[in-house]
């Protein structure tokens, strides 16, 4: 009998499972709401737990492995800075109340502030992201995108950008408790293990409008500061996967959003100039040093355009198959990737489906999407996107279990 493991890196080869391969919270566009989180583990018969958030912004649950085992899930996670999923780590964990809206724990509570009028602020860095009282995420101004009007867009000089990357490269002993945790891991269960822990730094630094106009206007800068991105990438996987090559599957490369509700951002030739060297330099890297590894790209929206741009840039695994923007539909998109390239989601529309129909409409969407999707292996089951606080648990645990009679 085949592994949790084995099943999804069966997927990830395009070679047939006994069973379909699924995934809750794999990565922070894979999970579910902290809000939901409570009401689901109720439904599921499990003992109540209060949830541990791992996304301060998304107010993303860390999925108990309870949870994982009664919705039959085949992936534990592992971020950069150790936390996981597959084992329990209480010393990691402080409570917090947001101010009587959640009882959670946090990893660290004196990131966020109470505000005089009800409001909760977090801090990243020096980013100030906000949640209002009625609200169930953190927000930033202009949802952390600016668009600058006078056209005078601040450009990093790139020396000073390689000096910053260099100085947040991952240190020695950063790497070894890393390799510990991941080899901890291995040993602790036999589901796929997905490494969060370096992003090639692509995607719209300084806001999607404004890197959008730079890649147009000066496409030079953009390659620059693209290869010294990819070069410190590469200087970190290179560091690190030597080390943990025997104790990761999938690790996630970029989390670069290049799709709105109905078109690629940039166009395609564009795209193709100034993103996809840069992606192949990284998953070249990640594949020489640790051949069984698969690569995963995070890329929402209407991308349909730019799947054979992907497939060629190296990637093994296209997350979230947001099949609904676009108007291509699920069908063209496994079509499109069919044995070059595997799909990570799509399982049922985020956005109307599982908020707005049945149970009975979600089970239905589910069964037809699953049974398109894999054909001929490459389909890990997920929705399109994060489950958000207001959905019902009977719809959540419908969808797995749809998923399972697929």
């Amino acid at each position: 009998m085949e592994t949790r493991r084995e099943r999804v890196l069966k997927a990830l080869n395009f070679q047939e499972s006994e069973r379909l391969p699924k995934d809750l919270g794999g990565m922070r566009s894979t999970g579910i709401s902290c809000f939901a989180y409570p009401a689901l583990r109720a439904a599921l018969g499990l003992p109540a737990a209060p949830p541990k958030i791992h996304d301060g912004m998304q107010m993303l649950a860390v999925p108990d492995m309870d949870v994982l085992d009664a919705l039959d899930c085949d992936v534990v996670f592992v971020e950069a800075d150790g936390t996981t999923n597959a084992f329990e780590t209480p010393e990691a964990w402080k409570p917090y109340g947001f101010d009587g809206k959640l009882a959670a724990l946090v990893r660290d509570p004196t990131a966020y502030t109470l505000l005089s009028d009800g409001r909760i602020e977090l801090m990243f860095g020096d980013r100030r992201c906000v949640m209002a009282s009625e609200a169930t995420v953190f927000d930033e101004d202009h949802g952390g995108q600016p668009l600058n009007f006078s056209m005078d867009i601040p450009m990093k000089p790139i020396p000073q950008l390689r000096k910053e990357l260099t100085a947040k490269a991952l240190s020695d002993q950063r790497i070894r408790e890393l390799a510990l945790v991941l080899k901890r891991v291995r040993s602790s269960t036999d589901r796929a293990v997905f490494l969060n822990c370096i992003p090639a730094g692509l995607g719209y630094p300084g806001g999607m409008a404004n890197w959008s106009m730079l890649c147009l206007t000066e496409p030079d800068y953009v390659a620059e500061y693209h290869e010294a991105a990819t070069d410190a990438a590469c200087a970190d996987w290179s560091r690190l996967l030597p080390e943990i090559a025997g104790y990761v599957d999938i690790v996630m490369t970029n989390a670069d959003d290049q799709g709105t509700q109905n078109s690629t951002i940039l166009p395609p030739a564009t795209f193709r100039e100034l993103y996809v060297p840069f992606y192949k330099k990284v998953n070249a890297t990640i594949h020489r040093l640790a051949p069984g590894t698969k690569s995963f790209l995070h890329s929402c929206g209407a991308i349909y355009e730019i799947i054979d741009d992907l497939v060629d840039a190296g990637f093994d695994v296209l997350n979230p198959v947001q099949w609904n923007a676009g108007g291509k539909g699920y069908a063209a998109w496994k079509d499109k990737a069919r044995g070059r390239i595997a799909l990570w989601g799509g399982g049922v529309d985020t956005q109307r489906t599982l908020p707005l129909g049945s149970v009975a409409d979600v089970e239905k969407e589910v069964r037809e999407i699953v049974s398109c999707l894999r054909q001929d292996s490459g389909f890990v089951f997920c929705a399109v996107h994060n489950i958000m606080a207001n959905i019902d648990p009977d719809k959540v645990i419908a969808m797995y279990r749809a998923a399972s009679e697929g």
